[in-house]
Formats: C-alpha cells, structure tokens, sequence
C-alpha cells in the first residue's frame, strides 16, 4: 500500500500533525498503485509551445532544505563582519581560488569547480509558506509574509514539478515528476502552497513518495510487487482483470470506469516494467555507495533521486527529512536558536556528505553534464545572531547554488553586502530561478499553459540567468 501523507514536517515550533490518505488499487488483483495515475490521458491538452529553450539538461534534483539555512554559514561567508554577524564557523578555501565556503562544507568545497553559487536571490518575503510558494513555482505569493497559508487561488501556480509533468510525457511508467520524501509543511500541520499542480488539475501533481529511504530494507509496497508475486502470475491476473472489464464494457460506458481503466492499465505497466520497478530498489545500490550517501534519511533520499533520473524521471524534488524528534523551536533548518549547535550536528554534515555525494556520483557515472542539480530553500537568515544564538527569517538576499545540466561551475554570481543583508550587485528572483530551470530543460520561459478558465500563461515570467551557463 502507498500511502500520501499529510503533515510530515514542521517548522517554527508546535507539534506535527499527520493526516494520511490512503488510496486503495486494483483490491482484488493484489495491487496497490493509487490517484497517482489518476487523469495521466489529460497531461498534453492545452498547452502551447514557444521556441525551445537551450536543452543543455536532460534531468533536474532539486534539494530543498526547508526552514531556510543561514547564507553567512554556509554559501557567504563574512569573515570581516562582526561576530555576532558571522557567527561561529570560518571560511575554508574551496577547490577554486578566490572562492571560500564555511567550514561546514568541507566535502563540498572540493566540488566547487562543478558549483554556481548565486549570491543575491531574493524573495522579499519573511515567510515560510509564501516565500517557499514563490520560490517553488517562480510567481510571487498574494499577499507576500503569509505564514500557515493554504494551497488555492489565487495561489494556485503548478510547482515546476507540476509543470514538467504536464510538458513532458510518462517513462518506463513512471511519470516525469516526484516529490519525495514528503511534502512541506508548517508548525500547524499546513501544507505549503505551490507543490501541486493547482490549476492544471491533479492529473499533473508530481508523484509524492512519502517514505524514509533510510530504512532497510526499503519498500514501496505500492510501487513494487511484492516478493509473493512473480510478473507471470501478475501478468495472468491483467489477463483476468481484462476480460472482466470486457465483460463490464456491455453494461458500463461511462467515461469515469474508461478513466479508471486508463489507470490500472499503467499500473500494470509500471508494475511489469524492470526498468522503472528497479529504481526504487536501494538495496541494489553497493554498500559502499550507500555510506557515501549517508545513511541518514536525506542522504538516501537524495541517492533514490539519482537512481529515478537514472531510469527517466525528469524533475526529482528532495525535500529535507523531517524526523519525529527534532526539536520544536528548531526544527529543519529553521534556526531560531542555538544555529551553531544545530549546524554543526544535525544540518550541515548530512547535507554536505550527501550533496558532494551526489555531485561525485553524476560525475563518475557521466550523467553530471545531463543532469541540472538545485540546492535552494525558500529563504536565507537574519544578519544578525539573536538573543537565543539563532537567526530569523530573512527573504531579502540568501544564496543557492546550482550544478551540472550546463552550468559553468567555478564561480559566483551576484554578491551580499557586507552584512549578507541585502544585495549589492547582481539580484535575482524567484522567477528568474524557474525561468533558468525550465531552459535548461529545453522549454522556453514563454512556453504556454492554460489555467481553468483558459487562458494562457508561461511557465514563468522571469527572465533566464544566461551568466549560469
């Protein structure tokens, strides 16, 4: 069974609240696919295409580190700020001269000549939900600073995982885009807007794994078949389930049981693919691969989106992983308080071995040049360290980074002040971000979509980092 969650994350502080749907498949044939299949034939209705963009990406990992990590302890260091500017952690130099990460990012920085940093996005917005709206789906969120806010119109913009799904066709029966391994969510348990196909319809939701790869042996029961029924015997209970739709046919047309048909039948495709069944298959992976990984929730998260890019999936999105025990006035990297504390221990060496990993791995398997990888989250911190040795939340400059699919890696783009408070040379925005995204994939910013009353928009309305490439 595949279950969607509900809430598995918080952020700020309070408790988690988990609601769960649980979607049933083909019963009394043994399977377990749910609504991810649901409405798959409406994905190229309505959709206009401008000129291509430039394709130098075949694939895109999206990391996002939810709560917002600390610009000045990770990609921007201050060395010559104050101390309670600064913080704790010193710049170490990286694998290319002149530029300088924390020491945090020890693994990383001998990956720097791979790496773009940019150093002057901005939102504007100091909340988590509408600032992670904005950067997710590159359309500002109305109003901005809207925290616990809900998923609807006017917010209703696809995510680019959406969008990508709706732009590009099915692989291997997978589809073109996941979210794993939750959704986002904030301290009252509600879920961002911005990470669903709003007005495009489910149809083209990314697929959400909600699982912790961490776990061994790690199953998708939904997605996998298990270990009691071999493909022949599988393949002999469509066989079965065919002739009983058949015989169904003479008493039922309507469109929902052919839409319902439509879906099992890719279940059944998915389910007697080797290709796309394998790639949730971890355990294949080496051991040694794996701890390089980490065997933290994150960083097999992160190795399972290399292993589905690998198979075809166009757009993996990894959110960080939520655990049951996080702290509640600091969970994620939502840093309120004791920021060194929680950098040092429970952040920055997961992220760091898990994300050079990754970098390494595309490398030595030669998928780095095809495969655009995204380390972002929705915000950056406050200047200044507060009272509780943390930092608030801060949209107006914060710094990501961006790797392989064609990106000139080795350097930086745009540039803090001196207090990484607000940009001082080469500001860009969200939209900006998914405008890049989108041309490396090969669709131009202009490419249309169609809303739910028709009318036509493009993908996005920034205009594309050309400096990244």
């Amino acid at each position: 069974m595949l279950d969607i969650l509900g809430p598995g994350a918080r952020l700020c502080d309070g408790l988690t609240r988990r609601d769960a749907l649980r979607v049933g498949g083909l019963g009394a044939f043994g399977l377990a696919l749910p609504d991810l299949l649901r409405a798959e034939r409406t994905g190229a209705a309505g959709k206009e295409a401008s000129q291509s963009g430039r394709r130098t990406a075949k694939n895109c990992i999206v990391l996002f580190l939810m709560g917002g990590p600390a610009q000045h302890s990770t990609w921007d260091p201050k060395p010559e700020a104050p101390a309670n500017v600064r913080g704790e952690f010193s710049p170490i130099e990286t694998s290319v001269p002149g530029i300088q990460f924390t020491e945090l990012l020890g693994q990383t920085a001998k990956h720097a000549d791979k790496i773009c940093v940019l150093r002057a996005m901005s939102s504007n917005d100091n909340a988590h939900s509408s600032s992670g709206y904005y950067m997710i789906t590159g359309h500002p969120h109305q109003p901005k600073n809207f925290e616990n806010a809900n998923p609807g119109p006017p917010n209703d913009f696809p995510s680019m995982g959406a969008l990508i799904r709706e732009l590009e066709p099915t692989v291997h029966g997978l589809p073109s885009s996941m979210t794993l391994p939750h959704r986002i969510f904030n301290t009252d348990g509600s879920i961002w807007p911005g990470q669903d196909a709003g007005f495009l319809g489910r149809g083209s939701d990314p697929w959400l794994l909600a699982c912790n790869p961490a776990t061994r042996p790690f199953r998708l029961d939904g997605l996998m078949l298990p270990d009691d029924v071999p493909p022949m015997r599988l393949q002999r209970r469509r066989t079965l389930w065919e002739q009983f739709n058949e015989r169904a046919r003479v008493f039922d047309e309507t469109r929902e049981r052919d839409h319902f048909n439509d879906e099992k039948q890719k279940a059944f495709d998915l389910l007697l693919s080797s290709k796309g069944g394998r790639a949730f298959k971890l355990d294949e992976e080496p051991t040694t691969l794996q701890d390089r990984y980490g065997k933290t929730e994150f960083g097999q998260s992160v190795l399972l989106a290399r292993r589905l890019v690998e198979t075809g999936v166009r757009l993996v999105q990894v959110n960080w992983y939520r655990g049951p025990d996080e702290p509640s006035d600091t969970p994620c990297w939502d840093s309120h308080a004791r920021e060194a504390e929680r950098l040092r221990t429970a952040l920055a060496p997961p992220m760091d071995q898990a994300y050079s990993a990754l970098l390494e791995d595309l490398a030595a398997r030669g998928l780095l040049d095809e495969t655009l990888v995204v380390c972002m989250a929705e915000f950056g911190r406050t200047p200044k360290i507060n009272l509780q040795g943390g930092r608030g939340h801060w949209g107006h400059v914060y710094s990501l980074t961006l790797a392989g699919g064609g990106v000139r890696g080795g350097q930086i783009i745009g540039a803090s002040d001196a207090d990484g408070g607000q940009p001082k040379e080469g500001r860009v925005q969200p939209q900006d971000l998914t405008a890049t995204i989108f041309d490396a994939l090969g669709h131009h910013p202009e490419t249309l979509v169609h809303d739910s009353l028709g009318r036509p928009l493009p993908i996005s309305r920034g205009t594309v980092i050309s400096q990244v490439f």
